[in-house]
């Protein structure tokens, strides 16, 4: 089996760096123009199903990605995003600013995440690690899971993938594809926060 694993496309809320988690905040117009390059690209590709956050804004990405292959979307709320607690609506200078002790941890370093309120990484990784465990099982050739950066971030450390991801960049884009191999051997990563179809004209 092949994994395509998408992010969303962005938002009002990914454009003032806010987090989001489990605010169901919708995509902009730009996310959506990405979520159509996106489908642009993948319009050849045979998918067996395509799975999703059931969160607005990668409903309506997977929605614009499954059209083409006349799939319907299968939601799934292991695929959501970190709950936040009290950091949702918050930028992260907001969150320090009253959390002082948090001034010196990494913004995208979601290993490290702790809201108050919310969910740690491990509980992200271990619902996360859930749905692939069942995934893996279906008898498909190919799958598209469109989330959220953190969830797919949680299911690279799930895979084993992390030292892999990092060497790639490390950084999950909006709209981006990260291709795993699920093979005998165990998984594979193939490509990383690939992002080749934005860079399109038109």
């Amino acid at each position: 089996m092949e994994l395509w694993l998408i992010r969303h496309g962005t938002t009002q809320w990914n454009a003032t760096r806010r987090f989001q988690g489990h605010t169901d905040v919708p995509l902009s117009d730009t996310g959506r123009d990405q979520a159509r390059r996106l489908a642009a690209r993948l319009r050849s590709e045979r998918f067996g199903a395509i799975y999703s956050s059931d969160l607005s804004r990668a409903t309506e990405t997977a929605r614009i990605v499954a059209e083409p292959h006349a799939l319907e979307v299968r939601h799934d709320p292991r695929l959501r995003e970190f709950h936040f607690g009290e950091w949702e609506g918050l930028t992260w200078d907001e969150i320090v600013a009253t959390r002082p002790h948090l001034r010196e941890s990494e913004l995208t370093a979601a290993s490290l995440y702790a809201p108050d309120g919310g969910e740690t990484f491990d509980d992200v990784r271990k619902r996360v690690a859930s749905f692939l465990d069942d995934v893996s099982a279906e008898p498909l050739a190919h799958a598209a899971v469109v989330m959220h950066a953190g969830a797919l971030h949680a299911a690279i450390a799930a895979l084993g993938l992390s030292d892999e991801a990092a060497a790639a960049g490390g950084v999950v884009a909006a709209a981006s594809l990260t291709r795993i191999a699920m093979d005998e051997g165990g998984p594979r990563l193939i490509s990383f926060s690939d992002v080749r179809h934005l860079d399109s004209a038109g």
